[in-house]
């Protein structure tokens, strides 16, 4: 089945037979309460299976749901692995930081010990940011403020203040600094938000969601991430929404035609289903495809294997082609989260060896961008009802609200209706900044992308040397005296010249659009 194939630097091309395939980005629906419409035995305990009222009756369901309250099975947000960054795009020679559930840690390589540690972003010493400190020779990790140093354990190696032939103050505890269990799987570097020495060997115990797509090598598996500055509950819920694509997203991606258009867009009825749900997240039957919530942080949509093959496909099973959407949401804090994304597929393995991460990055922010400013308005007006009045304020009357109602429904049901921060947060939302700087993409993306950061840097060096050749043309023209150099190779200097100064434009354009700020305005698409 033909999937995400084609990417274009402004466009992208996403060719599925079914309306979800774009799950594949973001989406104002934030709608309301209507029950969903359940398979097999297990819709009478999860939801009750209603067809649309009339719109005359709205039906305000949710008013029936108290008594979940008190009788399931709390979701602990604290006692869950997180992911922190595609390996691909963390840089071993200095230290990251990076904040998750409002706790500020900081990742590095600890070349001693062969793996990447995770620790509390500030030093013991003065709370400076580890984070913007150094990895020294010995391979420790340096705060650079005074210059102490930290092994993988977190243990304290060198206080250069205190006297050598003094007592050894760097061994006391206080001079340590809390180190979390991390692992890698995936390709994806997770972490455990516990310093509690009775979290230590937690891998032992309970590992990160696993999802084999990724590590097999018949498939793609090309990630990106980006911070966004709107939370997690919407970035989530917008995800599984994929009746947004061909409006929030027009022109942007292909998407199947419906029979009977209704506009220019192509919207159309989608019969979507929650399967089973519990406090394990829940899995939704989406026809040609299934999903899964795996909470908190994965919302993974896949081919259906129950979908009949086509003749060839019969034939040759290895030829039947599967494509998955990956979507890893990260809660940073109140009205900020972080995406990762990875599309594995098993056809056109070529195009990821061929085509550089960059280019199909320029086409995947763009579709970001395009609700991005509605998500983060939407937020804001969610935020002044209450996240618990969610189901009295929006109307979700149709099936295509489905997997929206389920993910609201989990929350509300199992994880207290919202991200447990732990009181480190008043609950206030950050104002909304300008556009330019709502919508920038070189500090939430390109800074964090290692294939984006250098091609963002080399074609800043392309543009230079444009600009250099064009003034060098004017000058050795200009410089030269009468009858030195022949008519034709003058009027060709200065061509050189001209063409040289009107690429150095187009570029320092095409830099500043998609690898700095592109504004995406609907009304004229």
């Amino acid at each position: 089945m033909e999937a995400v194939c084609a990417f274009s630097v402004g466009t992208i091309h996403i060719p599925t037979p079914t309306p979800l395939r774009k799950s594949m980005f973001l989406s104002p629906q934030v709608n309301s309460p209507i029950s969903l419409v359940l398979r097999g035995t297990s819709k009478s305990k999860l939801f009750t299976a209603l067809s649309p009222p009339p719109l005359t009756e709205p039906s305000n369901i949710p008013e029936a749901e108290p008594e979940f309250e008190g009788q399931a099975e709390k979701f602990d947000w604290y006692s869950q692995w997180y992911p922190l960054m595609p390996i691909c795009d963390l840089d071993k020679r200095k230290p990251h930081g990076k904040r998750v559930l409002g706790i500020d840690v900081v990742v590095w390589w600890d070349r001693n010990e062969g793996a990447w540690q995770v620790h509390d972003d500030a030093c013991p010493h003065r709370l400076a940011p580890l984070s913007d400190g150094r990895i020294d020779k010995w391979g420790r990790l340096q705060c650079v403020y005074h210059g102490w140093c930290f092994d993988g354990k977190g243990e304290c190696k060198l206080i250069p203040q205190a006297p050598p032939e003094g007592p050894p103050i760097h061994t006391s505890k206080k001079a340590c600094v809390a180190a979390y269990p991390s692992t890698v799987q995936n390709d994806i570097l997770w972490f455990w938000p516990n310093t509690d020495p009775q979290y230590k060997d937690i891998i032992t115990r309970k590992r990160p969601p696993f999802i084999p797509e990724i590590d097999d090598p018949s498939y793609t598996k090309s990630m990106g991430n980006r911070d966004i500055p709107y939370g997690y509950e919407v970035l989530i819920e917008n995800l599984m929404d994929p009746a947004h694509v061909p409006y929030a997203h027009y022109g942007l991606m292909r998407t199947p035609k419906p029979k009977v258009k209704t506009d220019r867009e192509g919207g159309r009825p989608l019969d979507l289903f929650i399967e089973k749900l519990d406090i394990n997240g829940f899995i939704a039957d989406q026809g040609w495809s299934k999903s899964k919530f795996m909470p908190p942080c994965i919302f993974y949509a896949y081919s259906n294997p129950d979908q009949p093959a086509s003749s060839a496909e019969i034939q040759k099973p290895s030829a039947r082609k599967k494509f998955c959407l990956i979507f890893v949401c990260v809660p940073v804090s109140p009205g900020k989260s972080r995406l990762i994304w990875c599309f594995p597929r098993n056809f056109g393995l070529w195009i990821d060896k061929v085509v550089p991460r960059w280019i199909f990055h320029v086409g995947q922010n763009l579709i970001l961008d395009s609700d991005l400013y509605l998500l983060h308005v939407e937020e804001h007006k969610i935020m002044d009802i209450g996240p618990k009045n969610w189901q009295k304020a929006c109307f979700v009357p149709t099936k295509s609200d489905a997997l929206v109602i389920g993910y609201r429904k989990w929350l509300k049901k199992y994880a207290g209706g919202q991200v447990d921060w732990r009181g480190n947060y008043s609950g206030a939302l950050p104002p909304t900044p300008p556009r330019e700087q709502l919508m920038d993409r070189y500090w939430s993306h390109v800074v964090n992308c290692k294939s984006c950061n250098s091609a963002y840097k080399s074609l800043n060096v392309v543009e230079v040397m444009l600009q250099i050749i064009s003034v060098a043309s004017i000058g050795i023209v200009a410089t030269m005296k009468q009858g030195t150099m022949s008519v034709a190779t003058r009027n060709s200097m200065v061509a050189l010249a001209i063409l040289s100064f009107v690429l150095s434009r187009w570029l320092a354009h095409f830099i500043y659009k998609n690898f700095r700020y592109h504004d995406y305005d609907h009304a004229f698409r």
